[in-house]
């Protein structure tokens, strides 16, 4: 399968070393010898060493690396350059915990330099935890809908930051560029979704979360984090919840994921956390957990299910209905996907998820080889380890009819097309006319 730059680059994964925009990364010193004086000593001096930022007396505060150390602090002088002015953080569409936390994170460390932001997303928010989130913490994040966004005045910011994402997951970038709001930060652990136009960067497809990333420029004294303060409890509790979402509850975390839990486990909210953590599953989630049971077909222990047209606001029931599917005895990867229908902008879109346990299936690999790309060289899916998804408008055949009878025969030809494109790849001895064997 094709791969692009992002992901034919073979990183250790239990060392996690950054992939940064540039690609002369030294091997990390080994992590233990930061606890010996006389190594670390030893250890070549940066200039964020001479900085008031790292004075902490626990080794998990310690940067790991130089080239870490560096990239810290190439960061701070970013905003510091940026002093006083006003941004807007640009999360994706439909955020998750680790994007909703990372965003809260920038945002905290940008009042240190006196940068005001504010934290905007396009879509929806159906997740029940990320409900519950964004309401028990306060967390604050703002949606606008793209009608929303043409009545603002964009003149006012300076710059636009964009975490947990490259500004290809956003309906709001386009409006934003044509603005000529210039990209000042860019924060994410995906793999790369192309050309990346951004003053500071910072993208490790080998990190598991984005909220890792964070945490670590927290841990380098950027912000000093007070316990007393329940701003910054809550964010704690928040990354933590993030960091916990996108390591599978920890579960696939690397040592780098550990040593930030260990650094928040000082300032988190631990009944917080539950709380979120316990928010019940909403009745149309159930319904279509339901039809993906109903609807999945098994193949070389792959499930695929087709769950048929969901309103916009349900579009999270896809990524839940996959996680259940997953755990199905004798299945290893599962593809859950939908028409979901935006009723504001009379628009529609397949989008799909895909979960696996399979630790040599790559799913941004995977995917981007099923669905390939748009006229302007974007893939329409895409993922990181264990987890991806796609989106792909329906264009012309997008819109609603009252006819049942025309709306089934769309559903139809859809589930075939994605069915057929996710079986060639699965089983390529067969031959799929019809998305079926």
């Amino acid at each position: 399968m094709p791969s692009d730059s992002s992901t034919s680059r073979k990183v250790p994964s239990h060392n996690s070393a950054l992939a940064v925009a540039d690609d002369d990364v030294q091997a990390e010193p080994d992590p233990h010898s930061v606890l010996q004086s006389e190594a670390t000593e030893a250890l070549p001096r940066t200039t964020i060493d001479a900085s008031p930022y790292v004075s902490h007396p626990f080794a998990y505060d310690i940067p790991r690396s130089r080239e870490q150390s560096q990239k810290i602090e190439a960061f701070r002088q970013t905003l510091e350059r940026h002093r006083g002015e006003r941004q807007i953080i640009v999360l994706q569409d439909f955020p998750d915990p680790d994007a909703l936390s990372s965003a809260w994170t920038y945002k905290l460390i940008a009042q240190n330099f006196d940068i005001q932001c504010e934290m905007v997303y396009g879509g929806t928010l159906s997740h029940q935890e990320n409900i519950a989130l964004v309401k028990l913490t306060s967390l604050p994040v703002q949606r606008w809908p793209l009608p929303t966004l043409r009545t603002r005045d964009l003149t006012v910011y300076q710059g636009c930051a964009l975490i947990d994402n490259q500004g290809t997951t956003s309906q709001l970038m386009p409006s934003l560029q044509e603005s000529g709001i210039p990209t000042v930060v860019m924060i994410d652990h995906h793999s790369m979704q192309g050309d990346v136009k951004s003053e500071f960067v910072d993208i490790r497809p080998y990190t598991r979360a984005t909220a890792t990333i964070l945490t670590q420029y927290l841990q380098a004294g950027l912000l000093k984090l007070d316990s007393n303060s329940s701003e910054h409890v809550k964010c704690a509790t928040a990354l933590m919840h993030g960091l916990r979402s996108d390591t599978n509850a920890l579960r696939q975390a690397q040592e780098e994921d550990f040593l930030a839990a260990a650094y928040l486990s000082r300032f988190y909210d631990g009944q917080l956390l539950n709380a979120v953590l316990q928010s019940s599953r909403s009745k149309q989630v159930m319904d279509v957990i339901e039809r993906s049971l109903k609807n999945r077909i098994v193949k070389n222990n792959f499930s695929i299910a087709g769950v048929g047209y969901l309103r916009y606001d349900d579009r999270d029931a896809i990524p839940q209905a996959a996680d259940f599917l997953v755990t199905e005895e004798n299945v290893h990867t599962a593809v859950v996907y939908g028409i979901v229908q935006d009723e504001d902008d009379d628009i529609e879109l397949v989008i799909g998820s895909l979960r696996t346990n399979k630790i040599t299936l790559d799913p941004d690999e995977f995917l981007k080889e099923a669905f390939g790309q748009d006229t302007h060289g974007r893939f329409f899916g895409g993922g990181r380890s264990q987890a991806g998804g796609f989106e792909i408008p329906l264009g012309f055949l997008s819109g609603f009819t009252e006819s049942a009878e025309y709306s089934k025969m769309k559903w139809s030809v859809f589930d075939a097309q994605v069915k057929q494109k996710l079986l060639r790849l699965i089983n390529p001895d067969q031959h799929y006319h019809n998305g079926m064997s």
